[in-house]
């Protein structure tokens, strides 16, 4: 028998829970340490779930890119939660036809890899809820942002987590699993 599937959402994350727009602060913190546990985090998976406007700005960047992290983005199947999206227009890209956390149920069914998540906030935030969500990967980076959507707002309800791996980067990243426990 083989092992379910998960759902893993990946996150760039401030010590203060700010996850927007981690293109403007992420970057001074890239380094090969980084770049492993990304690039780990996709050879887990062979499906990427995706909101539009997390898509689009994929969609925007990574067709034009080559390398390994391209390739392995650019390659595997990527779902788009969008009730506006009608064409994605990108490799491997579907639109999510109705209920997005029915089909993350439905797609930790069937046999393969993990199925990623990277940004797509609101999405986290409705697996979570709904209890789909398996796997929590945050990338907390040391900068403080005084300003920027949280990945958990005022008024999340509690939801306990185990600890199930951490590193420590030599830029002072904190590379931490978290499972619902």
């Amino acid at each position: 028998m083989t092992a379910a599937r998960k759902a893993v959402a990946g996150l760039f994350v401030s010590p203060g829970g700010v996850v927007e727009a981690p293109e403007a602060w992420h970057f001074p913190y890239m380094n090969d340490e980084m770049g492993a546990a990304v690039g780990q985090m996709h050879a887990e998976a062979d499906t990427m779930v995706m909101g539009r406007v997390t898509y689009e700005a994929f969609a925007g960047v990574w067709p034009q890119r080559t390398g390994p992290m391209a390739d392995a983005i650019n390659g595997i199947r990527k779902l788009v939660a969008s009730t506006t999206l009608q064409e994605p227009g990108w490799n491997n890209a579907t639109v999510i036809d109705g209920d997005v956390i029915a089909a993350v149920k439905d797609l930790k069914q069937q046999p393969g890899r993990n199925i990623n998540l990277s940004g797509s906030i609101g999405l986290t935030r409705a697996l979570l809820e709904a209890g789909q969500l398996d796997e929590l990967r945050l990338l907390v980076h040391p900068i403080v942002l005084g300003a920027g959507q949280r990945l958990f707002p005022d008024g999340t309800r509690q939801v306990p987590f185990a600890l199930v791996r951490s590193a420590t980067f030599s830029t002072g990243v904190l590379d931490l699993t978290y499972q619902p426990g």
